[in-house]
């Protein structure tokens, strides 16, 4: 099952959101779902990529060109689509 989970590329002003996105993506990872998110390497985004790739999980990123152009894009991903723009990102992530 693909499971798309939108978060910010911050990790937020409350420290329990760490912990409940490692074990939400640990969770996705061992349960041999996949990921479709932002495509970020910071935050709670890039947060919820690694714990699903250290599962042993599938990671898709949707990532919007110009943060590609910045260097924001996580290198480790299972797939990488590139959109042109963000109304374009949210479409491809549903």
């Amino acid at each position: 099952m693909n499971i798309t989970v939108y978060l910010g590329a911050f990790p937020g002003n409350d420290p329990s959101f760490e912990l409940a996105v490692k074990e939400l993506g640990t969770w996705i990872g061992k349960s041999h779902n996949a990921l479709i998110y932002g495509g970020s390497k910071s935050g709670l985004m890039g947060l919820i990529a690694e714990s699903t790739l250290l599962a042993g999980g599938e990671v898709t990123g949707v990532e919007p060109q110009f943060f590609i152009d910045s260097e924001l894009q996580h290198d480790g991903l299972t797939r990488l689509i590139v959109t042109q723009d963000m109304e374009e990102r949210k479409a491809k992530m549903i």
